[in-house]
């Protein structure tokens, strides 16, 4: 075969190669369906007469990235394209409508209090319309009781000062807007480093791009983007650190063989990216508690693949040798890390006294005695304020006409409406429904994924079931909590990874029965074509663009959606 091009992609690669089962390796029958294919040396007119679709297109992609400069701008380019699309439909606009939407009403002013002052603040009633109208400083001295941590309210306060005087719409939803932008680019590369291969990578991430659930997410200042992107940053550097460690492992099997190895197996308190981690689930559970859940449940997935990894290494014991060793070590490097983040994000809540709760342990009655009563009043304050939120959270249970249980999230019954403005003829509506081809046939990769781990284990598969797990399923415990449809925003991008593999699997590989292949190509791309269309007829209700009465009624394809 061909030398290997940047990125993994081998030069004159075709199609096929970058479709394969995501291994970046040859696959069989490589050579013999293509080195050797007679067809590949006829005149362009012969081989579209003569061969399946499937060799067609291998020989164009194969000429389109004939030379490094091609292969080079498509390393380059491919994602830099999907993340310009998400800019465009994220950003186009985003100013409108000048209105409090959904819960902004909450975030948007204690993020503005919170960056003049340093806590959230409470407010006069009918607060809302003066500051949409200009009168944004006019909280009053009280604190405000929330129950949300502060970093994702710090970032929308920032997009505010950066725009002006928290007037302007656009600045208060700057911040999850380019989040969002990001969190594209992010799954995109993270998707080339688990597939070895830029087109699942520019697939992944177009389809995270083009979804409309995605785009209400990034163009409404709520902090659920912000956790899923911290806890997609997580999950990158837990995908770097698998290499990192398996990379160490070969280096000891090597120094074992050679008679210089423990028997039980070395243990790594240097993993940077175990370290980087716990950075990024920490931000994540600085914006909501819900990112907590990626810290343990990617905690323990770390724990199991050293384990597996020491398995595969002949390593005697590698489960005491995993638990017993390196587990502690990794449990160091990550929660400590991740603890510290979070209680750097109440910085201003620490360095002022007139935070919600802040100077609860400086009364005598309620400060701790006994064993704990060292610990400074500040730390006893934040934990009777973690009560209170912890418990708010747990009975938060108070009817809302768009909530959706946990049950129903995967079937889409009841996407939120986040803004409605009704006029004659017509209205403006901001649902956050996601695209309906994407999110359904995601659902079904998800199935097959579940299916294939139990049949044909694969680390990539297992990765992204993680990512499901840790996303969704903790709010199931939870069946009686007022919870909605747009908190699937968090595990939306390993369903998209679902999809990726769900459509490589169908494309097939190189040795696969041309006409299959051919079929799985047309399938696809017959599926993309739809998906497109589907978010171009959707596109005007994820952005509140006034259309008619009849087409907003055309959308209502179930009755939850109304």
């Amino acid at each position: 075969m061909t030398a290997t091009g940047q990125g993994g992609e081998r030069s004159g690669a075709t199609f096929d190669d970058v479709l394969r089962d995501g291994s970046g390796r040859p696959t069989p029958g490589d050579r013999a369906g293509h080195d050797q294919a007679p067809h590949d040396q006829a005149p362009h007119g012969r081989l579209m007469r003569r061969s399946p679709l499937s060799a067609w297109i291998d020989a164009w992609w194969s000429g389109v990235l004939r030379t490094p400069a091609r292969r080079r701008l498509w390393w380059w380019g491919g994602p830099a394209f999907v993340t310009l699309i998400a800019a465009v439909l994220r950003l186009w606009n985003l100013g409108h409508p000048h209105a409090l939407v959904f819960d902004e009403t909450y975030y948007v002013k204690d993020a503005w209090t919170l960056w003049n002052t340093g806590a959230e603040r409470s407010w006069p009633d009918g607060a809302d319309d003066a500051f949409v109208a200009g009168d944004v400083d006019s909280w009053l001295e009280t604190p405000s009781y929330v129950v949300h941590p502060p970093l994702g309210k710090w970032l929308i306060g920032l997009g505010m000062a950066l725009v002006g005087q928290g007037t302007d719409s656009a600045g208060w939803r700057l911040a999850t807007a380019v989040i969002g932008v990001l969190a594209v680019l992010l799954l995109t590369l993270i998707a080339r480093r688990l597939f070895s291969s830029t087109a699942l990578a520019v697939l992944a991430g177009g389809l995270f791009a083009i979804d409309g659930h995605a785009i209400v997410m990034s163009r409404v200042a709520l902090l659920d983007t912000m956790v899923m992107f911290f806890a997609l940053l997580g999950v990158g550097a837990v995908l770097l650190d698998r290499e990192w460690f398996r990379r160490r492992l070969d280096d000891w099997i090597v120094r074992r063989d050679a008679g210089a190895g423990d028997p039980w197996g070395p243990v790594y308190w240097n993993r940077p990216w175990v370290l980087a981690a716990g950075v990024a689930f920490g931000l994540a559970t600085s914006v909501k508690w819900s990112g907590l859940y990626f810290l343990a449940v990617f905690g323990v997935y770390l724990v199991v693949v050293d384990a597996l990894a020491r398995r595969r290494a002949r390593i005697p014991f590698f489960w005491s040798s995993a638990v017993l060793r390196q587990a502690p070590a990794t449990f160091v490097l990550l929660v400590p890390v991740a603890l510290l983040v979070y209680l750097a994000s109440w910085t201003g809540w620490f360095l002022g006294d007139d935070g919600y709760d802040r100077t609860w342990a400086d009364q005598p009655s309620n400060a701790w005695t006994g064993p704990f009563a060292w610990v400074p009043t500040a730390l006893q304050s934040l934990w009777h304020y973690h009560e209170s939120m912890y418990g708010f959270h747990v009975g938060l249970s108070s009817p809302h006409p768009y909530q959706a249980s946990p049950f129903s999230w995967l079937l889409l019954v009841r996407p939120t409406s986040m803004w409605y403005s009704a006029s004659p003829g017509g209205a403006e509506a901001i649902t956050s429904i996601a695209n309906p081809i994407i999110w359904w046939a995601s659902v079904a990769a998800l199935l097959f994924l579940v299916y294939r781990i139990v049949v044909r284990p694969d680390w990539r598969i297992g990765l992204i079931l993680t990512g499901i797990v840790a996303g969704y399923g903790p709010w199931l415990l939870y069946p009686d909590r007022t919870v909605f449809q747009f908190y699937t925003i968090a595990f939306e991008p390993y369903l998209l990874l679902a999809l990726t593999v769900a459509i490589a699997t169908i494309i097939g590989r190189p040795g696969d029965e041309p006409s299959r292949r051919s079929a799985g190509m047309i399938a696809t791309g017959a599926f993309l074509v739809v998906a497109v269309l589907a978010s171009a007829f959707w596109y005007p209700l994820w952005t509140a663009t006034w259309v008619p009465d009849l087409f907003i009624r055309v959308h209502y394809w179930l009755p939850g959606w109304i």
